[in-house]
Order: C-alpha cells, then sequence, then structure tokens
C-alpha cells in the first residue's frame, strides 16, 4: 500500500431507527452538508432520530463514540439551530466499553463533559441482544461505507531464509518455561481487562437506568402535586358555596322565629281583650272570639303567604344570580378568545415570520440548561418563564424556585437557637428533581437535627 493511500482515522455518523437497528450511515463531511441545508432527508421528515457519532481508526474500530439526538421538519430538513460540538465532546469525553481497540472515549447522556449539552444526548442500551454498542462494532466492520483498511497481513518468509537449528538447542526447558509464563500473565491480564471493561458496562447501564428512574418519578410528582392542588381548589369552592347556603338558612330562620314572636304577641293581646269583653257580655265576646280567630287566620294566611312569596324571591335571586354567573363565565372565555384571537393577529403573526426566517427562540434557565422553545409554547412561556423551566426539569414550581435560591447561594438555611441562619456553605445539588427541601439545603448537623426531631 502506497503512503498516498495509508488510511487515517475517520470521522463517520450512523443513525438508529425506531426498532433499534442502524438504517443510514454517512460520512461526517456528508453529514455536515445536511445540516448545512444543502440536501434533505424526506425518509427522517417529522421525527426525532437517534444518532451516533464514531471515530474509527484504519483497523476498522471505533475510538470515539457520541450518542445525540436530532429533529428534522416536515420537509426532512434538520433543526436549524442545532450547534452540538460532537468533535469537542467526544475529545473530552470520558472512559466507555473496549470495543476492540481498548477503552472508547464514550459521551451519552449520563456521562456528558459539558453539563449544558446533556439533555440533547441519549444513553444507548448494553441490554444483551439490544446492545447499542455493539451494533455500531458490527456495523463499522461490515465496512459499509467502504474505508481504506490497514494491512495487517505479515509478509511471507522465502524458503530458502529459513535455517535449521541444531538438535542439540531443539529443546530448551528454561525458554519454554518463560514463554509459559508471559503466556499466563498475558491471559491472566486479558482476563483483568475484561472484568473491570464487564464494571463499566454495568455501572454506565445502572447510571442510566437510575437516571431514567429518577424522571419517572419526578414527573409522577409532578402529576401527583397537581392533582392534589386541583382537588384543594375544588374543596375550597364547595366550602364557600356551604357557607353560603348556611349563611341564607339562617338568615330565613332569623325571619320565621320574628314572625312567629310577633304572631304570639298578637295572640296574646287578642286574647287579652277577648278576657275583658268576657266580663261584659258573653255574645259580644262570642262575635270577639270569632273576630279574633278569623282575623288571626288571616293574619297567619298572609304571613304563610308572605313568607313563601319570600322564599321564592330569593329562589328567583339564585337562579338570576347562577344564570349572571354562568353569562360572566361565558363572557370571560369570549374575550379570553378574542384576546388570544388579538394577540394571534398581531404578535403571533411576527413570531411566526420569524419562525419562517429560522429564528428560533432559545432560553437559559438553570437546572433546565439551554432551552428551545417551540412557537406554540411562546404564550406559555411568556406568561410564566419559572413555571415552564420546571415543568422541563419535572417538577413543580415551588421547588424549583426553593432550588433556584439554594442553586444561587448554596449555603444551610438552618435556623440557629440565636435566630439567625447557619449559612455555612454546603454542596450544591445541580439537579432540582434530586432537591429536598429540609435535607438538601441544610449543612450535616442540622441534617441529623431534623431527623431526631422527626423521630421524636
Amino acid at each position: 500500500m502506497s503512503m498516498q493511500n495509508k488510511p487515517q482515522m475517520v470521522e463517520a455518523v450512523m443513525f438508529f431507527s425506531e426498532r433499534g437497528g442502524i438504517c443510514k450511515q454517512m460520512f461526517f463531511a456528508e453529514f455536515e452538508a445536511l445540516l448545512d441545508g444543502v440536501v434533505n432527508m424526506p425518509e427522517f421528515a417529522d421525527q426525532q432520530m437517534r444518532i451516533a457519532y464514531v471515530a474509527i481508526n484504519p483497523r476498522l474500530l471505533i475510538r470515539a463514540a457520541v450518542f445525540f439526538y436530532l429533529d428534522f421538519d416536515e420537509k426532512g430538513a434538520p433543526d436549524s439551530g442545532w450547534n452540538i460540538p460532537l468533535q469537542h465532546l467526544s475529545e473530552r469525553a470520558g472512559r466507555g466499553p473496549d470495543l476492540g481497540a481498548g477503552p472508547i472515549r464514550l459521551a451519552c447522556r449520563s456521562q456528558c463533559p459539558v453539563s449544558w449539552h446533556q439533555m440533547h444526548l441519549w444513553d444507548p442500551s448494553l441490554a444483551p441482544g439490544q446492545n447499542d454498542l455493539l451494533l455500531l462494532r458490527d456495523a463499522v466492520k461490515r465496512n459499509s461505507l467502504g474505508l481504506l483498511v490497514e494491512d495487517d497481513s505479515v509478509q511471507a518468509i522465502a524458503p530458502e531464509r529459513l535455517h535449521m537449528a541444531s538438535e542439540d538447542k531443539w529443546y530448551a526447558p528454561d525458554a519454554a518455561s518463560e514463554v509459559a509464563d508471559k503466556v499466563a500473565e498475558t491471559m491472566n491480564q486479558e482476563h483483568r481487562l475484561k472484568t473491570a471493561q464487564l464494571i463499566k458496562q454495568q455501572r454506565l447501564r445502572i447510571s442510566s437506568l437510575s437516571q431514567q428512574h429518577e424522571e419517572e418519578v419526578a414527573k409522577l410528582k409532578l402529576a401527583n402535586e397537581e392533582q392534589g392542588k386541583s382537588l384543594q381548589v375544588q374543596a375550597r369552592e364547595l366550602h364557600r358555596a356551604l357557607r353560603q347556603q348556611q349563611e341564607l338558612n339562617a338568615s330565613l330562620k332569623a325571619q320565621l322565629a320574628a314572625q312567629a314572636a310577633s304572631m304570639q304577641s298578637l295572640r296574646e293581646e287578642m286574647t287579652e281583650q277577648v278576657r275583658d269583653s268576657e266580663c261584659h257580655d258573653r255574645s259580644e265576646s262570642e262575635i270577639l272570639r270569632v273576630q279574633f280567630e278569623s282575623e288571626l287566620q288571616t293574619k297567619i294566611a298572609s304571613a304563610v303567604a308572605e313568607y313563601k312569596e319570600q322564599v321564592a324571591i330569593r329562589d328567583v335571586e339564585l337562579a338570576y344570580r347562577n344564570e349572571q354567573g354562568a353569562q360572566a363565565q361565558q363572557e370571560v372565555e369570549r374575550l379570553k378568545r378574542e384576546r388570544d384571537e388579538l394577540v394571534g393577529q398581531g404578535g403571533e403573526q411576527i413570531l411566526e415570520r420569524l419562525a419562517t426566517l429560522g429564528v428560533v427562540f432559545v432560553v437559559y434557565h438553570p437546572g433546565a440548561g439551554h432551552l428551545t422553545i417551540p412557537l406554540q409554547d411562546i404564550g406559555s412561556y411568556r406568561d410564566n418563564p419559572v413555571a415552564y423551566a420546571a415543568a422541563k426539569c419535572f417538577v413543580s414550581e415551588a421547588q424549583y424556585r426553593q432550588w433556584l435560591a439554594h442553586y444561587q447561594q448554596p449555603n444551610c438555611e438552618a435556623t440557629l437557637p440565636s435566630g439567625q441562619r447557619c449559612a455555612i456553605p454546603i454542596d450544591r445539588v445541580d439537579t432540582p428533581s434530586r432537591f429536598t427541601v429540609g435535607d438538601s439545603n441544610c449543612c450535616e448537623r442540622h441534617k441529623a437535627g431534623s431527623r431526631l426531631r422527626t423521630v421524636g
């Protein structure tokens, strides 16, 4: 092989399909042309692809790998805001499994040398039968890209250059023993390297599974908190309605009691008049008694009718209020829709034109990193940026604000007997979902104190 054709280290990019296999391979230069918009890939339209950047040596063995995501739009064009430095990550990556040429340099979600790129990386599967690293190794060995391979064959020795040793030197016990010792030592060293490599793979897999578990727990915790808040709001509304009904019933009972007292005093007055009239004339008393009974029945009927009328009026008022509340709610909804339409006709059109021109809205929040905000999420982010960042970290807004205060000033927040804060510097928790109030923001002494108080 001439010096001009001597193979060199090659950079390539391999695409993983949803079923787990490798569906496309290309050189890194072709991948850069794809990012520059020279070509599109319609077969990946409207998908988020799992991709691996690999560095391949002249013996078709992988020396470095970076596992990352790339979004394609409906036309098959890659995300114009994608800017991950693959070569830089591969050079600074930590040690990974041995794929035939010693431990590779591996950059993935659970082992990322640059923290703000972590959310754009993914962890390869190391499960038996579905090992993504082995898929890469086998794909490189098949050499579908047609790479130049280094010739490892040894030149054959001409028969005339072979020399026969004398018979007294055929057997060399000492030399054979040394060779056997070297072979045993080499096998022992290879066994240790393979064992260490297996441990490294298992640790990487455990780290990946732990991170997935933490994300799932954070999502469940956030959903539980939101459901609890919704139930609390419903309970407060029911308590408020109950108090209003109780107040209305108490008012009606007071009115009934006042009317009953008035009727009782009127009855006593009429009875007294009857008693006085009985002393003068029995017939006149009888007439008065009849008049009294008639007037009393009339007043009772009038009072009952008045009460029923008041109750009916109250029922009508309640129905009218409910109707007004429903109309007011409908008016609020209509005004919200009109506001959204007006906003959509104004600012949203400008945002859509900017997005059409390739402008990408990127913000940075601690814990969430650099976030690329889709056009449809601009409104929710504008209303509450902190809540948006908290949702991306799978935590509640309150927990994210508490973690942010701890992240900006990682000091112990426990209160001393003198009333002052402890303020001892503590280790910073970089991930909001791992932050626990009363534990992550306290020094070791106050953590132990809080646990003792809890047990006691």
